[in-house]
């Protein structure tokens, strides 16, 4: 299993879905809570171009946020992204 980063903030509802995905695929993320912590945050920025929560890196390579989570998983990339 490869790597996983998301960046949440524990309410919101799209990073609770997108780690319910991910768990369910035996991933394990590294979850990096952005609440209150401006230096995380613009971290997140930084890499992903992106200022929405949730986002997803796989092996570093950023996969998106929930939506895009989601399109991987129906197409069925999610797995052989993950492997």
């Amino acid at each position: 299993m490869k790597k996983v980063t998301i960046y949440i903030k524990p309410r919101c509802p799209f990073c609770k879905k997108a780690l319910l995905v991910l768990n369910r695929e035996g991933a394990k993320p590294n979850v990096i809570d952005i609440t209150g912590n401006a230096a995380l945050k613009s971290r997140m920025i930084t890499e992903s171009k992106r200022s929405t929560v949730p986002q997803i890196f796989i092996d570093g390579k950023h996969l998106g946020g929930c939506d895009d989570l989601l399109a991987a998983q129906k197409s069925g990339n999610l797995k052989a992204m993950l492997t």
